[in-house]
This record gives structure tokens, sequence and C-alpha cells, in this order.
């Protein structure tokens, strides 16, 4: 079953148009400001919402 909620560095790469080792850099940086504001984060993962919300353009429409 895959998780549409979250994604990893291979995904975060394809979206993105970047190299896996900078999609797992981008993942740690938005991790630790969500653990900043006292979320729980999963490592090498990140909500593929608060993603989209950080990138100009990318933001799901309604």
């Amino acid at each position: 079953m895959k998780n549409e909620h979250f994604l990893d560095a291979s995904e975060v790469a394809e979206l993105l148009s970047m190299s896996k080792p900078y999609a797992y850099k981008l993942i740690q940086s938005l991790n630790k400001e969500l653990k900043a504001k006292g979320y729980i984060t999963i490592r090498g993962r990140i909500s593929k919402e608060f993603l989209l919300k950080h990138f100009y353009g990318l933001e799901k429409k309604k």
C-alpha cells in the first residue's frame, strides 16, 4: 500500500528535479522546522502537504 501523505527522498527528488542527496538534506531541514513547532517527524520522510506549501506553485489546487 502506497502512502500518499508522506514522501521519501526519491519522490522529493523527482518532484523537484533535484538530486537524491539534496532531497535528503531538504527533508532533514524541513523536519527540523516541524520538530521546532512541536510536531513528530519521520526520518527520511516529509509530509507532502507541508512540502508543497513551502514551494511556490506546488500547493495543490482546490
